[in-house]
C-alpha cells in the first residue's frame, strides 16, 4: 500500500454564510427550533438524507443553492437572529453565576451520550439521560465537561427480515461530517493524542470535542494509524466484543479520560461516574494524586474518594460488569505496583468482600468504594440499590445503607414539540424556558382553553401517523415488498383513533407483549368500530438477547394479521428521531415492566410535556409522579414471586383499565368534539410532572448535594500541602487500630413503672472508647417496631450525648426516648466513628452494637 496523506476539506461556504458553521458545531441548535428550521429550509431533501446533521448538510448541499442563500436577505436575517440568540445564550448570567462558588472543573464520565440522531453514540436510556444531563448543565452554567468514547460504528442499526426477526447493521460514522472537531495538542498544533497503559503496551487515543451550549464533551478514539490493528478496534462498537474488549474499553474511558483532561490542562476536582463503566477513572485519579503529590496511598484515596460521585442505573446484579481476577491482574499489575499496594489489595477495591479471593472484580463495587456519594435514579431504585449492595456494609441496617437517590428528569426543550412550545409561550409566558422547575408557572396550564390543547394534540397525532406510514412504507420497500403491501402502508392507523405508544429497549422484564396475553380480548379492544384503538411499537433488542428478539418477532407477526394490520405498527430502528415523533404524538404512553426492575425510565416524562398521558406499572419514576389524577397505574405496586401469575393478573388489570376507564374517557366528547375530562387529565399531568421531572431540577440536585460540596471539599483537602487530608487519614488509622476494643458496656432505662404515650424515658449507656474521645464517636439508641422474626425493622436512631461522667476510658452517654405511640417497641444502642468531614456517617464501615 502506498503512503497516504490525510487532508480535511471544509465546506466551501460563501462568506456571508460562514456563521452557519458556528451554529452547526454547537449542539445548542438541537433544542432550538428556529435553528433547526434554518438548516431544514436550506434544502429539505438534503436535510433528511443527512439525518438532520447540519455539518454534513453544509458539506453536501450544492454550491448554486449556497450562492442563492447568500443573496437571500430573508434567510440571512433569520441566520443572524439565530446567531444572536446563540450568543445571548452563551453570554447570559446563569444559575451557577448567581452565587460565589468554589472554582474547579466537574467531569461527567459516561460510556454513551444520546444528544441527537445525527450522533449515534448511544444505545438507550443511559445515553439519553447523559445527553440531557449535559444540556441542563449548559443551561445552568456549570463548569462541567463530559468524557466518553467515540465509536466508529456506534450501536446497532436495526432492521427486520420479512419474517419479523431482528437483524443488525453497523454503519461507519464519518467523524469529519459530524458536529465535532479533533482537539489540537497544546504544542505543535497536531491532534491531541493521549497514552493509556494497557497490559504489556500503551494504547494511543485521539481526543475529539463536542460542544453542547456552554459545556464540552471530550470523546476518545483509538482508531488511529499509530495503534496496532487490534487496538484500533477498541472504540469500534458501543458495548461490542467479548469481556476483555469491554475491560479495555472501560480502561480507555476511565483512565484515558482523566489523561485527556490533564493533557488539555483541565484536570477535574470533582468526578461523576454515570454507571460503573467509567470507574477506572478513580484509579487514574489515585495514580495522579499519589505520584504527583507524593502522598501515601490512603491519603491519595481519601482525597479522590471524597470528590467522586457514582450514579447507578442498574437494579439487577446481572446487569453489572464483572471481570475475572486473573484478567484484572494482567491489566493492572503495573498500576498496583505504582500505587504501592498488592494485587490482593487492588482486587479488594472491586469486591464486596475484599477477603474473598474467588469473588470477581465488580465495576459497580469499585465505583461505590471509590465514591463518597452513591445514588440511584428514583426513590424506589434507591431502596432497591440499598438492598442490592447492603453486603458492602454488613453491620448496617439496609435502610441506612449510604446510597441515596436523585430521580431522573428530561431536558424539556429538547423533547418538546414546537406545537406545544407555542402553546406554553402564549399562556405561560417565556419564563418556563429559563425556569422549568417553577411550579407556579406550570400552574398556568389550567388556564389554557381545552379546545386549544386538544387541537394541538390532534395535529401532533397527525404528524406521528404520517411519519409512521412513511417509515413503514420505507421498511417494506427495503424488503422488496409487492406494490399492494406498499399501498396498505398508506392506510395503516387512523388519525382520529386513540393512539398508544410503547417504545423502549426490548428486554424481557419490560414485557412488551403483555398486551397480547389475551389476543381475543385485545382484538375486541382495538377493532371496536365506534371507539378504535391503535398501538405503535418501537425498540431494539441487544444482538445477543434471543428472548428480546422473540418479543419483537411476536409483535410483528401479530401486526401482520389482517384484523390487526391497521391497528398495530412496529417502527424499525428506534432512535432519537423516532422517539421524538412518538413522545410528541401519542395519546397514551404504555409502560409494563416487572416491578422493581425499572430503575427510573424517562420516556413517559417526555410524553407528558407534549400532552400525552402515562399508563404504567408503579415502578421507577412513576411511583413518585402518580397522584391518581395525572394518569393511570396498573396495580398498586405489588411485587410477585411467580412471573406467570403476575402476567396474568397485570394483563387483566391493563385490559380493564383500557376498556372501562381510558377508552371511554378519550371518546367522551362535548358538542365541539373535545374530550373535556381527558384534557383536564392532560393539564393535571403537565402541572404535576413537568416542573419536577426535568433535568434542570435533577442537575441542580446533583450540584447542591454533590458537586458544590465536592468542590469545597477538594479546596479544603488540598490546602496547606494537603494538611487536612493527612490529618483525616491519621485519625482514620487511629480509629481503625482502636475500634476492635470499642464496645458498649452497659445500657439502662431509668424509668419507674410502665411508660405511657407522651412520656420521655431516660436512657443511659456506658461505652468503652479505648482511648478515643467522646466527640470522635456517635452513640445512638436505635428504636423501632419488631418484625415477625423479632428484629427491629426500619428503626430510627436517637442521638445520645456525652455526659461529664466517665470511668477511665469508659464514657457515659445519655438521652430520652420519646414514647410516640402505644404498643411494643424494641431498642438497642450502637456506636460508630464520627468526624464532620466524612462523606457519610458510615464511611469507615465500623459499627458496634450492644451485645
Amino acid at each position: 500500500m502506498p503512503v497516504i496523506k490525510e487532508i480535511t476539506i471544509e465546506p466551501n461556504l460563501p462568506e456571508k454564510l460562514r456563521p452557519l458553521l458556528d451554529i452547526a458545531y454547537n449542539l445548542w441548535w438541537t433544542w432550538t427550533p428556529d435553528a433547526i428550521y434554518l438548516f431544514e429550509d436550506m434544502d429539505r431533501e438534503c436535510w433528511e438524507k443527512c439525518n438532520h446533521n447540519p455539518v454534513s448538510l453544509l458539506g453536501t448541499i450544492e454550491q448554486p443553492r449556497l450562492e442563492e442563500l447568500a443573496n437571500d436577505e430573508v434567510f440571512l436575517a433569520r441566520m443572524d437572529a439565530v446567531l444572536t440568540e446563540l450568543n445571548r445564550y452563551l453570554s447570559a448570567k446563569t444559575w451557577y453565576d448567581k452565587a460565589k462558588r468554589n472554582k474547579g472543573l466537574i467531569a461527567y464520565f459516561s460510556a454513551e451520550f444520546g444528544l441527537h440522531e445525527s450522533l449515534p453514540l448511544y444505545s438507550g436510556g443511559l445515553g439519553i439521560l447523559a445527553g440531557d444531563h449535559m444540556k441542563s448543565a449548559s443551561d445552568l452554567g456549570l463548569p462541567l465537561a463530559g468524557v466518553g468514547l467515540l465509536y466508529k460504528h456506534g450501536y446497532l442499526t436495526q432492521y427486520l427480515n420479512p419474517d419479523g426477526w431482528q437483524l443488525e447493521k453497523y454503519p461507519t460514522n464519518d467523524f469529519y461530517k459530524m458536529p465535532l472537531r479533533p482537539v489540537k495538542a497544546p504544542q505543535g498544533g497536531g491532534p491531541l493524542l493521549v497514552e493509556v497503559p494497557m497490559d504489556d503496551r500503551n494504547v494511543l487515543a485521539k481526543v475529539w470535542q463536542l460542544t453542547v451550549g456552554r459545556v464540552n464533551i471530550y470523546l476518545l478514539d483509538t482508531d488511529i494509524p499509530e495503534n496496532r490493528p487490534g487496538d484500533r478496534e477498541i472504540t469500534s462498537h458501543l458495548y461490542g466484543g467479548d469481556i476483555e474488549t469491554r475491560l479495555i474499553q472501560e480502561i480507555v474511558l476511565g483512565m484515558g479520560g482523566i489523561r485527556a483532561l490533564k493533557a488539555m490542562g483541565k484536570l477535574p476536582t470533582v468526578c461523576h461516574m454515570n454507571e460503573g463503566h467509567s470507574a477506572f477513572m478513580a484509579i487514574e485519579r489515585l495514580l495522579e494524586v499519589r505520584l504527583e503529590e507524593n502522598l501515601a496511598f490512603d491519603e491519595a484515596l481519601e482525597a479522590v474518594r471524597a470528590t467522586n460521585i457514582f450514579t447507578t442505573h442498574t437494579p439487577v446484579p446481572a446487569g453489572i460488569d464483572r471481570f475475572p481476577p486473573e484478567l484484572i491482574q494482567r491489566y493492572f499489575q503495573r498500576i498496583a505496583d505504582s500505587l504501592g499496594i498488592s494485587m490482593y489489595q487492588f482486587l479488594g477495591l472491586g469486591r464486596i468482600n475484599p477477603n474473598d479471593s474467588g469473588e470477581p472484580f465488580c465495576m459497580a463495587v469499585l465505583a461505590i468504594k471509590m465514591a463518597s456519594q452513591t445514588n440511584g435514579v428514583s426513590k424506589l431504585h434507591g431502596e432497591v440499590s440499598r438492598r442490592m449492595w447492603s453486603a458492602i456494609w454488613p453491620n448496617i441496617p439496609t435502610h441506612e445503607v449510604p446510597i441515596t437517590h436523585i430521580t431522573n428528569g428530561i431536558h424539556t426543550l429538547g423533547w418538546l414539540s414546537s406545537e406545544m412550545a407555542r402553546l406554553y409561550q402564549r399562556y405561560l409566558g417565556s419564563r418556563w424556558i429559563d425556569e422549568p422547575t417553577n411550579h407556579s408557572i406550570w400552574k398556568r396550564v389550567s388556564g389554557i382553553p381545552n379546545f386549544e390543547i386538544w387541537r394541538s394534540k390532534e395535529r401532533l397525532r397527525d404528524r406521528l401517523i404520517s411519519f409512521a406510514r412513511h417509515r413503514l412504507k420505507k421498511q417494506l420497500e427495503e424488503k422488496g415488498a409487492p406494490r399492494y403491501k406498499l399501498k396498505e402502508a398508506d392506510e395503516v392507523l387512523d388519525p382520529e383513533a386513540l393512539t398508544i405508544g410503547f417504545a423502549r429497549r426490548f428486554a424481557t422484564y419490560k414485557r412488551a407483549t403483555l398486551l397480547f396475553h389475551d389476543v381475543d380480548r385485545l382484538r375486541r379492544i382495538l377493532t371496536n368500530e365506534e371507539r378504535p384503538v391503535q398501538i405503535i411499537f418501537a425498540g431494539k433488542a441487544h444482538p445477543k438477547d434471543k428472548e428480546g428478539k422473540e418479543l419483537i418477532h411476536k409483535i410483528v407477526q401479530m401486526a401482520n394479521l389482517p384484523e390487526f394490520r391497521k391497528h398495530i405498527v412496529f417502527i424499525e430502528n428506534y432512535d432519537i428521531e423516532v422517539a421524538r415523533f412518538l413522545v410528541q404524538g401519542v395519546d397514551v404512553w404504555l409502560n409494563t415492566p416487572r416491578r422493581p426492575l425499572e430503575a427510573s425510565g424517562t420516556s413517559g416524562m417526555k410524553v407528558t410535556a407534549n400532552g400525552g398521558i402515562n399508563l404504567s406499572i408503579l415502578d421507577g419514576w412513576w411511583v413518585e409522579a402518580y397522584n391518581g389524577n395525572n394518569g393511570w397505574a396498573i396495580g398498586a405496586g405489588e411485587e410477585y414471586d411467580d412471573p406467570i401469575y403476575q402476567d396474568e393478573v397485570e394483563s387483566r388489570l391493563l385490559y380493564e383499565l383500557l376498556e372501562n376507564t381510558v377508552i371511554p374517557l378519550f371518546y367522551q366528547r362535548n358538542t365541539q368534539n373535545v374530550p373535556d375530562e381527558w384534557v383536564e387529565m392532560i393539564k393535571n399531568s403537565i402541572q404535576s410532572i413537568c416542573p419536577f421531572f426535568n433535568t434542570n431540577r435533577m442537575v441542580e440536585e446533583y450540584s447542591n448535594q454533590f458537586y458544590l460540596p465536592g468542590l469545597s471539599r477538594w479546596a479544603l483537602l488540598t490546602k496547606d500541602g494537603w494538611k487536612e487530608t493527612k490529618e483525616i487519614c491519621s485519625w482514620k488509622r487511629k480509629v481503625l487500630d482502636t475500634w476492635s476494643k470499642v464496645h458498649i458496656v452497659n445500657v439502662e432505662l431509668l424509668s419507674k413503672g410502665a411508660p405511657k404515650v407522651g412520656d420521655r424515658i431516660p436512657i443511659r449507656a456506658e461505652v468503652e472508647l479505648a482511648g478515643l474521645k467522646p466527640d470522635e464517636v456517635r452513640v445512638e439508641a436505635y428504636i423501632g417496631r419488631f418484625d415477625e422474626h423479632g428484629n427491629i425493622s426500619g428503626g430510627s436512631p436517637l442521638p445520645l450525648l456525652p455526659s461529664n461522667e466517665s470511668k477511665g476510658t469508659i464514657h457515659v452517654f445519655t438521652g430520652k426516648i420519646l414514647c410516640l405511640s402505644s404498643g411494643r417497641i424494641g431498642f438497642t444502642v450502637r456506636c460508630y466513628p464520627y468526624r464532620k468531614e466524612l462523606g457519610h456517617q458510615f464511611e469507615l464501615g465500623q459499627l458496634t452494637w450492644w451485645e
